[in-house]
């Protein structure tokens, strides 16, 4: 489900009874699984990155981008280029965490995203993350206009 609000220039901020966080923020339920642990129970500090994967899959689900026909009908994949990211808390084992996903830019052949892994109103992790275009052979690709659209919406 994607959920938006107004675009708010002060950052991430929570809006009053709506649990919606701004800006345009896609929000993704996720369980800490003991596989996802080391033996103190501690989330292994790579899984935030499949986390924050699996928020992107979904931000992108929800949008109505279907990955497989983007690929097989514009030869069109994404790929992550660079990600900057801080720890701030660590989740331990069956923790509820929620993955934030909001769109920081864009261009057109470059999105960068702000992803956030919190517990509640505990701020867990965050980065920044930026994803380039490329075709199924791995050169650098324009998405179609129709993707940027769907992006921006």
């Amino acid at each position: 489900m994607l959920s938006i609000c107004p675009v708010n220039r002060g950052g991430w901020t929570r809006v009053a009874r709506t649990g919606i966080v701004a800006p345009m923020t896609h929000r993704f339920p996720i369980r800490v699984y003991y596989e996802d642990t080391d033996l103190a129970g501690i989330v292994y500090y790579a899984n935030y990155l499949k986390f924050i994967e699996r928020g992107r899959t979904e931000w992108v689900r929800a949008l109505g981008i279907d990955q497989s026909r983007l690929k097989r009908e514009e030869d069109v994949v994404f790929a992550v280029r660079r990600v900057v990211a801080e720890y701030h808390l660590p989740a331990r084992f069956d923790d509820e965490l929620t993955v934030e996903t909001a769109l920081k830019g864009l261009t057109g052949a470059r999105v960068v995203l702000e992803q956030r892994v919190t517990r509640g109103d505990a701020l867990l992790f965050e980065a920044e993350v930026t994803l380039v275009a490329l075709t199924g052979a791995g050169r650098p690709a324009r998405m179609p206009a129709e993707l940027r659209r769907a992006l921006r919406a």
